[in-house]
């Protein structure tokens, strides 16, 4: 009799069961589990749907979220039925079992084990790769909008003829669709084969055919549709070879065809092509014939021609056609890449001009006037003097402004002057008492903007305020000083409720005030506090007093954070800056569409083109990319974020730009035309650091035009380290009010230099002009210098100013005790044929942990000056007071003999000494008269021992050593002890 289960007879165990009330409370648990894990998915949901509700940019969450889920369903059922449908295909033509073999016998176990439950397997199994591939497509909702909404370029590539949009728009959802294809093929011939082995389709060690001819013939159409999909694939890459990135003589991100390209591997793809749609047909003729003699054959002859047509044929071309004749052979195909790149990222109207590099006019003194309209020379470094805002200007512990400023232009009795600007934001690093109210509901912003002159300073060394204080009085006039939104905001806070928020501090106390913006989310509703409570983590917003009627969170609100929320296909630039417009103040944000399917465009990385000296030091200064490697940007949208309300307006800037017209049919409403920027908001918009320095790497190389330069690779410039510092860094660009030689007045421009490749000598300065709302705004101008003669680059003329004598032994008395010397922006002018850098020098020592202006550092046609101020400086280089040496030949590198100390000189330096440590010891007594005093006897000291020693030089017709001493940063010279 069989088994009916009934297990041993006789006495019986007695198992215990728990009781109701424990079975009871067990499943009380588990369904709170199951709703506490649903409600906190629900929360990230809510949550995130009423801040975009309170942005009044909800669309582009639905959008995003329809667009998420369509895909995830359509293709996760695509893949589910594909595999699910070939599952029960291959159960259905299952032969009818016989266990003849141990083969057979042992997975008949098998067989029956799974017997009850084939259908929850096939639905699992369905499911698993359903739930892969949907969220797998979710991820290419951007490719699916850009394809569905795709508008044309108007460009045709060289050598399809296809229009840009095809690459840009159209070929990366093929390539997605031609990915899914194959997944589904290869996860369907998986679970084909093994369905058909457990079920006697398939055999390895039985006797017999090792396949049935059902079998056979499913296998063998899977296996076709693969093929098939391949002979698509091989199509599709005479296309990709167009935006195919390569390693190419000058550059290591090529992108085009090449000789090798157009000659054998498009060929080579064409027969690929008809050889793999050949063997998809003989695969699919297994039908009838039910061998897979023929396919077999076939896939061998196409995977031997894959060899030999797509990888030894390319070989042999480039070997034995190109490297003989490379510049013959390639010059066609490098001029589509310089006319391609060149437009792809704007730079195609540059204009290059010789430029001398050494000035024309030989009486210098005609050239002083000359220089203040040529520049407005900024010494206000606004990456030194932000310690010098926080400590002159923070007023209290509890704010705090950013660690780079930020240079804006802002007038003054009618004229435009270069200004440096921060906010006075939020700290709560700096909060006395720290808790759960203080951090988030009584300390809540920031107040006031602080301001000064770029070009001046007063006579100690601080920056000269235009606005400040605590409320913040100036040139501004009035408008909402609080400070919701900013850069160093980034935490929440819950305002407008019960509980009052600190507005400042005077010396009346404190004054308070409640917000009265409708930015945030209300917290009124007990589901909406909730939901916060579980995303933050804070569950004493669900029962804290302090939030009632009113009560508004807010979150998200550093403005480069904010931009890209509610434009999630843009890229950011990493430098975003406040600006008073019409009573309020502003975020101003640049931002980019980009695409890496731009035909023959070489391609660049933003993280790497875009860093520099200041990056290295602050990553919020970093570029927010949305695609790292791209191959076109253009600066098409400016926003705007309100530091009150939060308010973010998205504005087209670029209105030709194919890809944000795009982007504006897959979002409409949200980007606002250019026509409804403001004058007043117009006058602060600028040309964006990052765009610059993406184009300023770019046209280190292609600033050629002919193909022949750029082939040799004599032409190749580089953007030099910057010389004021040890990061290893390129320099950043800067900012400044100029006159190019071609330009009749200044214009607020952002410039940079250029070295030849691995020298140090100048090659080029470049200027954009970055006045937004002006005809020859974006118009970048390039001052070429001769290759046949050395003019001083950046780091040539830093190491010219720490290595002169006088210059050196200053620096030395500066760094006296325990100061710190440290040097400003080194800003480039041209001037009447020659270039005119200028560097402020910083002092932060003593009783004073805050950088002030103590020395300008001026150097013009090989003469250099080392003065209290920039006025005093430019008067001695152009010989504006007194006589000034002759300047030495630019082009002789032999550094004269050294001069013996003067006895004027010494006595000088001694008293310059003697001056400064009664500095040091007044700044220890906190006595600022008797510091004032030695201050300005240090000033003395030092100015008539330059005098002297200048004098000393006339007389002996020698000047300082221009070796650099070692051991010291940044070529600044070691210090040595008094004489």
């Amino acid at each position: 009799m069989p088994d009916r289960g009934g297990g041993p007879t006789g006495p019986r165990m007695r198992v215990g069961r728990p009781s109701r009330r424990v079975r009871t409370l067990l499943t009380t648990l588990g369904v709170l589990a199951v709703l506490g894990m649903v409600f906190t998915m629900f929360a990230g949901f809510w949550t995130d749907w009423l801040w975009y509700r309170s942005v009044n940019y909800s669309p582009v969450f639905t959008t995003t979220l329809w667009t998420k889920i369509g895909l995830f369903f359509v293709f996760g059922l695509l893949m589910a039925a594909a595999v699910g449908l070939n599952i029960w295909l291959a159960h259905r033509l299952r032969p009818p079992l016989s266990a003849m073999s141990m083969e057979q016998q042992n997975l008949d176990r098998y067989r029956m084990g799974i017997a009850p439950y084939k259908k929850w397997l096939l639905f699992g199994i369905t499911a698993l790769v359903g739930l892969i591939a949907g969220a797998s497509a979710s991820g290419q909702w951007r490719t699916w909008l850009m394809w569905v909404n795709g508008v044309p370029f108007g460009q045709k590539d060289p050598q399809f003829k296809l229009d840009v949009s095809f690459y840009a728009f159209d070929l990366p959802w093929y390539r997605f669709l031609l990915g899914f294809g194959f997944a589904a093929a290869i996860l369907s011939v998986i679970a084909a084969a093994l369905t058909h082995y457990l079920y006697g389709g398939l055999r390895v060690t039985s006797p017999g055919a090792r396949a049935t001819a059902a079998a056979t013939g499913h296998l063998s159409v899977l296996i076709g549709v693969f093929v098939a999909l391949k002979a698509v694939a091989y199509w599709l890459d005479r296309y990709g070879l167009a935006v195919k990135s390569s390693d190419f003589r000058a550059t290591d991100n090529w992108t085009g065809l090449r000789y090798v390209d157009a000659n054998a591997y498009l060929p080579a793809k064409t027969i690929l092509f008809c050889i793999a749609l050949i063997c998809a047909l003989l695969f699919f003729a297994t039908l009838w014939r039910r061998t897979w003699q023929l396919p077999v054959i076939g896939f061998g002859l196409m995977v031997l021609s894959a060899i030999l047509i797509g990888g030894l044929y390319p070989a042999i071309v480039q070997k034995f056609q190109v490297q003989p004749n490379e510049q013959a052979k390639e010059a066609p195909y490098v001029e589509k890449n310089l006319e391609a790149t060149r437009k792809a990222y704007g730079i195609d109207g540059t204009k290059v001009t010789d430029y001398s590099g050494t000035s024309k006019t030989e009486d210098k003194t005609k050239l002083r006037d000359d220089v203040d309209s040529t520049a407005s020379i900024r010494i206000m470094d606004p990456n030194v003097v932000s310690p010098t805002f926080q400590q002159l200007q923070q007023i209290r512990n509890y704010y705090a402004f950013p660690n780079n400023l930020d240079v804006d232009r802002y007038s003054k009795d009618g004229k435009d002057q270069d200004t440096v600007i921060g906010l006075r934001e939020i700290n709560l690093a700096g909060i006395p008492k720290k808790n759960w109210i203080n951090n988030h509901f009584r300390y809540t912003h920031g107040y006031g903007v602080v301001a000064a002159e770029g070009t001046s300073a007063d006579a100690q060394g601080r920056p000269v305020f235009t606005e400040s204080d605590l409320p913040s009085e100036g040139n501004l006039g009035t408008y909402e000083q609080r400070v919701y939104y900013g850069e160093k905001t980034t935490t929440y806070s819950i305002v407008g409720g019960p509980q009052k928020e600190i507005d400042y501090s005077d010396d009346n106390g404190e004054k308070t005030t409640s917000y009265k913006g409708d930015s945030g989310v209300n917290l009124s509703n007990p589901v909406n506090r909730a939901a916060y409570a579980v995303a933050f983590g804070e569950p004493q917003i669900l029962y804290s007093g302090a939030i009632g009627e009113g009560s508004r969170v807010l979150y998200n609100r550093t403005p480069k954070e904010r931009v890209e929320a509610v434009a999630p296909w843009l890229t950011i630039d990493g430098d975003a800056y406040p600006a008073v417009v019409d009573g309020r103040i502003q975020w101003i944000v640049d931002a980019y569409t980009t695409t890496n399917g731009y035909p023959y465009s070489s391609r660049t990385t933003l993280g790497d083109t875009t860093a520099d000296s200041l990056t290295a030091t602050n990553d919020s200064r970093a570029v927010v990319a949305q695609q790292n490697q791209v191959n076109y940007i253009r600066n098409s949208v400016k926003a705007t974020v309100d530091a009150y309300t939060g308010e973010v307006k998205l504005f087209q800037w670029d209105t030709k730009d194919p890809v944000l017209k795009t982007w504006m049919k897959a979002f409409p409403d949200t980007v606002e035309p250019k026509s409804e920027i403001s004058k007043p908001l117009m006058d602060h918009m600028r040309y964006p650091q990052d765009l610059f320095k993406v184009q300023r790497e770019l046209l280190t190389r292609y600033h050629v035009k002919d193909a022949t330069t750029f082939l040799s690779g004599s032409e190749v410039w580089q953007v030099p380290d910057d010389p004021t510092n040890r990061s290893g860094n390129a320099v950043p660009p800067y900012y400044l009010s100029m006159r190019m030689p071609d330009q009749k007045a200044q214009a607020f421009s952002l410039t940079t230099t250029f070295t030849p490749n691995g020298r140090d000598n100048l090659s080029a300065f470049m200027a954009v002009d970055a006045e937004a709302g002006t005809s020859d705004y974006g118009k970048i101008r390039i001052l070429k210098l001769p290759t046949n003669t050395t003019v001083n680059g950046p780091s040539q003329v830093q190491s010219q100013f720490n290595s002169q004598e006088d210059i050196a032994e200053s620096i030395r008395l500066l760094r006296g005790g325990d100061s710190e010397v440290e040097y400003g922006n080194l800003l480039t002018v041209p001037l009447d044929g020659g270039l005119l850098y200028v560097e402020p020098v910083y002092v932060r020592g003593g009783g004073l942990k805050y950088p002030l202006l103590r020395k300008v550092l001026v150097t013009y046609g090989g003469q250099t000056a080392f003065e209290n101020t920039l006025e005093e400086a430019l008067n001695k280089i152009f010989g504006a007071e007194g006589a000034t040496p002759e300047p030495p030949d630019e082009g002789d590198t032999t550094p004269p003999p050294p001069t013996s100390e003067d006895p004027t000189v010494k006595q000088a330096l001694e008293d310059a000494q003697k001056a400064f440590t009664e500095g040091q010891d007044a700044l220890k007594k906190n006595d600022w008269e008797a510091y004032g005093r030695a201050q300005k006897d240090l000033e003395d000291a030092l100015q008539r021992a330059e005098e002297a020693q200048a004098e000393a030089d006339r007389a002996g017709g020698a000047g300082g050593g221009e070796s650099k001493p070692s051991g010291s940063p940044s070529g600044s010279p070691s210090p040595k002890p008094s004489s």
